[in-house]
């Protein structure tokens, strides 16, 4: 049975089908509806997952064998075959019109395959998928189609554009979808939901500047969170040694809790701010900074900051691992919040 992309939601919400494949050119919408189906077979009792990629000297063998074989614990299966080539070859062919005659009802099947080539899509063995399966057929998004794209991405996360801002983000990711997915997921994130500018989309697309590292802080004590973001976001791609931006903003969060420690024993501000050697432009952001941010958030970001060291040199425990960029992310906003 053929299926719309668009389609694969409903469809989903009646049941699964044993066998579904996946042909697409666009990775971001071809990984986006693997998904989908995971999520459902997981809801449906799928716990145990086989993954078989079909490269060079592939068995074919492998495939027949991960369909026949009981689970360990009596689990249902989802099978996945990845045929990144497209073109799975004489045994292939044959092994794959088998399968599709022999379906494993305890078994879920997902095959991804890119775009195939007219000559391929009139094969016996895609044929045989076809009859056999949930044939998802996802074409590429053109270079017309991505601004409407961009749009309905938008407006998925609340957020709306005009088409001239459309436009310039499409002109920017030069037809990559993840690239334009990346850019929406950052717009999300750095503004409110609403109608966003051409100024505010050119600022988030088009920031190519060098990052300083040493000017986190100022958007720290500035409670500036977007700013934050995307300094942090920069730093990030220019490659910036991640130990090193922990450093700066552990101090800057030490300094405070100096201050802060300070002010509260009843010393004055002024006395301080000299005492640690604070002027310029710095120094006027002291205050408003100390007003906004409480002594135990300082103590609670000094013990974060602890732990995400620990993250980037690798020595927190397994269940505790995660992304030590986010983690620094999280730890600055904070302080900026």
């Amino acid at each position: 049975m053929q299926l719309r992309l668009e389609a694969l939601d409903g469809h989903l919400a009646k049941g699964l089908a044993p066998l579904y494949v996946i042909t697409s050119d666009e990775h971001l919408l071809a990984l986006e509806a693997a998904d989908r189906i995971r999520g459902k077979a997981r809801a449906q009792g799928f716990s145990e997952r086989d993954v078989l990629t079909v490269e060079r000297n592939f068995k074919w063998g492998e495939l027949l064998a991960a369909n026949q074989e009981m689970s360990l614990f009596g689990d249902k299966k989802l099978i996945e075959l990845r045929i990144p080539g497209g073109k799975p070859g004489k045994d292939g062919s044959a092994a794959l019109q088998s399968y599709a005659k022999d379906l494993n009802p305890d078994n879920l099947t997902m095959i991804t395959l890119p775009k195939l080539d007219w000559q391929t899509a009139k094969s016996s063995w895609v044929a045989a998928l076809q009859q056999a399966a949930v044939y998802v057929e996802i074409p590429n998004v053109e270079r017309a189609q991505l601004p409407g794209w961009i749009g309905m991405r938008l407006a998925a996360q609340h957020q709306s554009a005009d088409r001239q801002s459309l436009d310039f983000i499409a002109d920017r990711v030069e037809g990559n979808l993840l690239a334009a997915h990346q850019e929406i997921q950052k717009l999300g994130l750095l503004y409110e939901p609403g109608k966003l500018t051409y100024e505010q989309v050119m600022d988030a697309v088009l920031n190519v500047a060098r990052y300083d590292v040493f000017k986190l802080s100022e958007a720290m004590l500035a409670g500036d969170p977007a700013r934050l973001v995307r300094m942090l976001e920069g730093l990030k791609g220019e490659g910036e040694a991640l130990p090193l931006v922990l450093w700066a903003v552990s101090e800057e969060i030490r300094t405070l809790l100096k201050l802060k420690a300070g002010m509260a024993q009843g010393r004055p501000l002024g006395a301080l701010l000299k005492e640690y050697r604070i002027w310029g432009p710095r120094e006027r952001m002291m205050e408003p900074a100390l007003r906004r941010i409480s002594l135990p958030t300082l103590e609670a970001a000094l013990q974060q900051a602890a732990q995400v060291d620990k993250m980037v040199k690798g020595l927190r425990a397994k269940q505790f691992a995660g992304d030590a960029w986010d983690a620094m992310l999280q730890l600055a906003l904070r302080v900026a919040s």
